[in-house]
This record gives structure tokens, C-alpha cells and sequence, in this order.
């Protein structure tokens, strides 16, 4: 099971992978309603490193990014659920609307994104970040046909 990291203990959480030498995965998002395509990204995610951290949009951001009526569960219940899934080390909530300051505090040797992006089309302010840290972009393949969203159009049917 996984940690939940503070803002004030994450600098010597990564000191400590650092020391370690371990590579260290990061990702994010808001993993509302947890579903097979959540796990499998987030595993496949950890495969690509050492130590996966997963920071977790709070639910300001979420409404930002979703619209009313989101997040349909709060923060400290997401951020629990994806700390207890295998594979996650550490979760962080952040409150603003890019990770930007999430990549800063973790410097990632890897930022892992999920398929419904192109590299391209990432916010250039969490590719400087990323970079400024010395690690790089992957984009992994979603699973077909598995969103929180297709859940929610799903149950108001």
C-alpha cells in the first residue's frame, strides 16, 4: 500500500529515491469513480520505473476540469483508494489545475500520460517541468471504451 505523501514531506521522500538510485515514475489525474482502465494505466505506469507517485487533482481542480457536479467522490477518498492499489508508492493531492507544481516538488525521471494525449499536446509549462528535472514524457495506450465519464453518461441513462 502506498503513502500519502504532504507537500512538506515530499522533498525528502524523493531526497530518499534519489539516494536510492531508484527510478521514479509520476503521473496524475483525477481517479473519480476507479475503474479496470485506471489500473491497468497505473500499472503499466509503474512498470516503467522503479517507484511510481501519482498525484491526485483536488476537488477544486476536478470541477475545473469536469464541470458541476464533479468530483462525485472527494479528494481524501481518491487520493486513499489509489494509494491502496499495488504498484502506487506514494499520492499526493494538488489543487491546481496543472501539475506543474506537482513535477516541480516530485522531478520525475519519468512522466507517464495516458493515450487520450499527444506528446505534443501536453501544457508546455509540465513539459518544462519535467525537463527542468531531467526526466521525459511517455504516453501510454488507454484501455478502449473506459472512462469515468462513459460511467457517469452510463448511470443517468
Amino acid at each position: 500500500m502506498g503513502i500519502q505523501l504532504s507537500w512538506e514531506k515530499l522533498p525528502a521522500w524523493r531526497e530518499e529515491a534519489k539516494k536510492r538510485g531508484v527510478k521514479v515514475v509520476a503521473t496524475n489525474g483525477c481517479f473519480d469513480l476507479l475503474h479496470v482502465g485506471h489500473v491497468r494505466f497505473l500499472q503499466e505506469a509503474r512498470a516503467q520505473g522503479d517507484v511510481l507517485v501519482v498525484g491526485v487533482n483536488g476537488d477544486s481542480s476536478v470541477r475545473e476540469l469536469k464541470g458541476e457536479g464533479r468530483p462525485v467522490n472527494p479528494e481524501g477518498d481518491r487520493a486513499e483508494v489509489v494509494a491502496g492499489l499495488a504498484g502506487v508508492d506514494a499520492v499526493l493531492i494538488f489543487s491546481e489545475k496543472r501539475a506543474t507544481r506537482f513535477l516541480d516538488a516530485v522531478r520525475p525521471d519519468i512522466y507517464v500520460k495516458g493515450g487520450d494525449y499527444q506528446a505534443e499536446q501536453l501544457d508546455q509549462d509540465e513539459l518544462a517541468a519535467v525537463k527542468k528535472g531531467g526526466g521525459i514524457v511517455k504516453v501510454l495506450p488507454l484501455t478502449p471504451g473506459r472512462s469515468t465519464t462513459a460511467v457517469l453518461q452510463k448511470l443517468k441513462k
